[in-house]
């Protein structure tokens, strides 16, 4: 096999690479979410993470969703707001008939088989189209892989109902930014594909 013959398959293996780690584990829906279910008009969107630069990235797409509508909880609530029901009167009388939540629900470790790759093979020689080209490659190994189970769920709030909750899990994040907009990307999958949105 000609080394130039060997870049599709290269090629092709470095897109299936890049694809998205995410998927989603478990979902729940309430049997009567529709498509013709009310949008909300004013939704509070929470990312319940330790980490505050980390919350504002989360809150800051979740938002982004829900343009003009979305208010952050960073932006919002207080450290004072710690009792439930003083909140929830608080987002009535707001008026926020929704509220979307993303949080980290664990992280397990795991290990799997990374195969070697082997290349080489005939090329030319001086132009006579002949000559061992050799083989080579590497081998395979084992890695520790984690994955990151993320809950997100959806809310109605008046009435108080829960529409929708699912968990997702990545595989070895590398960036906060591009992990949550895959996790947004497969969740808004699931409601397209449960005809709850278009």
């Amino acid at each position: 096999m000609k080394r130039q013959s060997l870049l599709p398959i290269i090629l092709v293996v470095l897109l299936a690479s890049c694809g998205s780690s995410t998927k989603l584990t478990k979902s729940w829906i309430d049997p009567s979410l529709t498509a013709a279910h009310e949008p909300f008009k004013k939704v509070l969107v929470l990312g319940l993470v330790k980490d505050e630069a980390t919350r504002r990235v989360v809150e800051d797409k979740l938002a982004a969703q829900f343009p003009g509508r979305a208010v952050q909880s960073y932006s919002y609530l207080s450290a004072a707001d710690t009792v439930d029901a003083q909140v929830e009167t608080k987002l009535k009388n707001d008026g926020f008939d929704g509220l979307v939540y993303m949080k980290l629900a664990e992280v397990e470790k795991s290990t799997s088989y990374v195969p070697g790759t082997t290349y080489g093979g005939f090329y030319g020689y001086r132009g006579y189209g002949y000559g061992y080209g050799g083989y080579g490659g590497t081998s395979g190994y084992y890695q520790e892989d984690k994955n990151y189970n993320v809950e997100t769920n959806i809310y109605a709030l008046q009435p108080p109902k829960l529409l929708w909750s699912g968990v997702t899990t990545t595989v070895n994040p590398s960036k906060l930014g591009k992990t949550v907009d895959d996790i947004i990307m497969t969740i808004k999958d699931e409601l397209v594909s449960k005809k709850v949105i278009k």
